[in-house]
């Protein structure tokens, strides 16, 4: 009997091979060769080891010089603490210089004059005192002088002059007594004043 198409005879021995063999494709040989990749090549470091030589060059960043000292923020507590720190070129306590320049009449207005010829700028708290005292010594010299001068046409500007005076001289004292303990001190009357004399008075040498 003539076998059909599809003979699933279960029979015939050669059944499994002939439908693996229908099945499976037949891929053209691989004209290419598989490489592998090279080995890594020998490279530098990512994390650059210096020796001790190197290390002790790259320890001063300003080959040798003088390296500037780290700046050291004002803690806010020492603001208004009376400092007795003596300050540079001077000698004296800082203390002792901010009050100088409010102490009454002449005293105060060449102690103010002398130490923004001589205080250096780096003192910047001695020498806003400074200015301020001497810019308000100028005021009142100023007012003391209209006064004084107006005071020849009525006895009323005569007495003016000497309340001024008197009230002048205890503001003067409160001042120095507060700059000398460390509590701030501020008269807005003088600011550009004081600002253009701390300005224009330089230090000498």
């Amino acid at each position: 009997m003539a076998k059909k198409k599809f003979d699933t005879n279960p029979l015939d021995p050669t059944f499994p091979e002939k439908i693996k063999e229908a099945e499976t494709v037949v891929l053209p040989k691989n004209r290419f060769k598989t490489s592998e990749f090279p080995p890594p090549s020998v490279t530098e470091e990512q994390t650059r080891r210096f020796d001790e030589t190197n290390f002790n060059n790259y320890n001063s960043p300003y080959n040798g010089q003088n390296t500037p000292a780290n700046y050291k923020t004002t803690n806010l507590a020492d603001m208004n603490k009376s400092s007795s720190r003596k300050v540079a070129k001077i000698g004296l306590p800082e203390n002792i210089l901010t009050a100088l320049p409010y102490l009454p009449f002449w005293i105060g207005l060449i102690a103010g004059l002398l130490m923004l010829l001589f205080v250096p700028k780096s003192e910047a708290k001695a020498r806003f005192h400074a200015a301020q005292g001497l810019a308000a010594h100028i005021g009142i010299f100023i007012v003391s002088a209209i006064l004084s001068g107006v005071g020849h046409a009525t006895d009323l500007a005569d007495m003016g002059n000497w309340i001024f005076t008197l009230v002048t001289t205890i503001m003067l004292i409160v001042f120095a007594i507060k700059a000398w303990r460390g509590k701030p001190v501020h008269i807005e009357s003088v600011d550009d004043l004081t600002e253009w004399l701390e300005d224009k008075i330089k230090p000498r040498g």
